[in-house]
């Protein structure tokens, strides 16, 4: 008997009519890309998240390619990651010409080890041009959160959290709870279907407090566009279409 790792069928059929309602409406909207459906998604991961500011995306990779951009890293600057992670964690970094700089993992978790973090950065933040670390949480554990940001904020370092399998984790810090995504300058989420909370295709989410940031994310996922044909920078065609924003929404 062959039993598979991953079989949806079973969830599709308890909300089939529901979502087959749902986009039954956006085909009779024909309002496919940046409608309500975005927005209210939008909204709710963003209250979910803790952070003031959720901006849908095409996918977990492109939420990674566009957080980068907003930051404005110079090619040949470093960023720190984990080996222990899908590609696009160090993809991302490596198409917009930056260097990435592997910290090994701790045993337990299987997440980055911020002890070797430390002796990481002790040893080569000078010399590497280190500007970010992209902590990756993975099996919905996250990473030791607090000494990381602590780490961050003694080097000066950004800080993007790569959330993809870990929506609705939560870490121990000053007297609360952090949720994943919401500890750093940004996070990062996939909808891909196999993650914690997947859609129907590919879809990823940006997270942030910082409204500079928002913005510039708003931007860059509409080919740099401020307004309709008018581009303040290179962008891509980064948007999280309605089709998927509302099968995420039921």
């Amino acid at each position: 008997m062959e039993v598979p790792f991953l079989d949806l069928k079973p969830q599709y059929r308890l909300i089939r009519e529901e979502i087959e309602e749902k986009l039954k409406k956006i085909f009779e909207s024909q309002q496919f890309i940046l409608g309500e459906e975005g927005r209210q998604l939008e909204e709710e991961i963003a209250e979910y998240c803790q952070v003031q500011f959720a901006i849908g995306v095409s996918s977990g990779t492109d939420a990674l390619l566009v957080s980068l951009m907003a930051l404005d890293l110079e090619a040949g600057a470093a960023v720190v990651t984990t080996p222990f992670t899908f590609i696009a964690t160090a993809g991302a970094p490596a198409r917009l010409g930056l260097k990435i700089i592997f910290v090994d993992i701790e045993p337990l978790s299987f997440n980055l080890d911020v002890t070797q973090l430390a002796e990481k950065l002790s040893r080569e933040i000078n010399k590497a041009k280190i500007k970010a670390i992209i902590p990756v949480h993975l099996f919905g554990q996250m990473v030791e959160m607090k000494p990381l940001l602590e780490l961050a904020q003694e080097y000066d370092l950004k800080v993007i959290e790569d959330a993809a399998q870990a929506i609705g984790a939560e870490y121990p810090h000053s007297k609360q709870f952090l949720r994943a995504g919401s500890g750093g300058e940004l996070g990062i989420l996939s909808f891909f279907p196999s993650k914690n909370l997947g859609g129907a295709g590919d879809g990823g989410m940006v997270l942030t407090s910082d409204l500079g940031l928002r913005e510039k994310i708003i931007s860059l996922r509409n080919h740099g566009a401020h307004q309709k044909y008018l581009h303040l920078r290179v962008g891509g065609n980064f948007r999280l279409d309605e089709l998927q924003a509302a099968v995420l929404r039921v």
